[in-house]
């Protein structure tokens, strides 16, 4: 009687639960050690793990798949968490290095604006450009400051270089100025080299200026420089104006042809500086308290309309 007979004896008969375990144990036993001897049972586990895989990989598969995907995700949000981050701090970054470009550009604009008669000037404004029009009839510009600045009408107004205008109407938050180059304006000047006064007067081209006034036998050539006389009111002496680029003596004339290239450059962040005088100076803002003192001069001109010419920009034709 083999193993197999004696379990279905056994289970046949009805023998003792007790018995029917001691002979299992022996069958058991008996198969563990032919099986270590011999590997008799390799073949039966060799093909009970190949039915097996694939259903323990189908069991496994959704907890795996779940496990992996919340990894996914977890690792995605984790990413594109660290990836706002790091945008908004170049962000900040590029915001910074644009800031510190600008107060360099405009430190050194307003480097660039300082001219030997800085013991008058009290304070600088900064201001920058607005809005602008060119054109043969007017050369105006508009700036971002205004009365609440403390801006008043004929304010000197230069830009790097040297002198570019002044304020003409004055509004609450912006003004408008008129460039050396508006044909409406003249500037009294200084020929550097020969400290000949004359009048510097606009084309109504942009960079050009006119000095009509000047007799033949002036000496002035090309490559002079020009600057403020002090005359007018408006500008101290010794401030940078303009470079001569073209003389012509015409016999038949009584006056030479001279043109001069205007030296204030506004740079690309268009920054130009209004500029106070000390109360000594007469280009100084006059007060409210002045101005209720009864002097007509002065009240005549805080009231001159816009049109009328500014404070410094003496007429056409007029002896400098």
């Amino acid at each position: 009687m083999n193993s197999s007979d004696a379990s279905r004896y056994l289970s046949t008969r009805g023998a003792p639960a007790g018995l029917r375990f001691v002979i299992y144990a022996v069958i058991a036993l008996v198969l563990m050690y032919l099986d270590q001897r011999g590997r008799w049972l390799e073949s039966i586990r060799y093909g009970l793990q190949a039915v097996a895989y694939p259903i323990e990989i189908a069991l496994n598969s959704p907890a795996a798949a779940w496990q992996w995907s919340q990894e996914v995700f977890e690792d995605r949000a984790a990413l594109q968490a660290e990836n706002r981050e790091l945008r908004q701090r170049i962000r900040e970054l590029e915001q910074l290095a644009l800031r510190r470009q600008s107060l360099e550009r405009e430190n050194a604009a307003l480097r660039a604006i300082a001219t030997p008669a800085v013991d008058v000037v009290e304070k600088y404004l900064p201001a920058q450009i607005i809005g602008s029009e060119f054109n043969s009839q007017q050369q105006r510009l508009t700036v971002d400051r205004g009365a609440v600045n403390g801006v008043f009408d004929r304010q000197a107004v230069v830009a790097a270089g040297g002198v570019l205008g002044q304020t003409m109407r004055v509004g609450p938050w912006s003004s408008e100025v008129i460039l050396l180059t508006d044909p409406e304006h003249a500037l009294p000047v200084q020929i550097l080299r020969t400290g000949v006064r004359t009048l510097a007067v606009g084309t109504g081209r942009r960079d050009q200026l006119s000095l009509p006034f000047l007799p033949l036998q002036t000496d002035i050539r090309q490559g002079d420089r020009l600057i403020t006389s002090g005359l007018g009111g408006v500008f101290p002496a010794g401030y940078p104006v303009a470079v001569v680029t073209d003389v012509k003596r015409d016999g038949g004339l009584p006056l030479a042809q001279v043109q001069a290239r205007t030296l204030a450059r506004v740079d690309r962040d268009r920054i130009v500086s209004l500029l106070w005088f000390t109360p000594t100076h007469p280009a100084a803002p006059i007060s409210p308290a002045q101005n209720m003192g009864g002097d007509p001069a002065a009240k005549a001109i805080d009231v001159a309309p816009p049109s009328a010419t500014p404070r410094g920009a003496a007429p056409r034709g007029a002896t400098p």
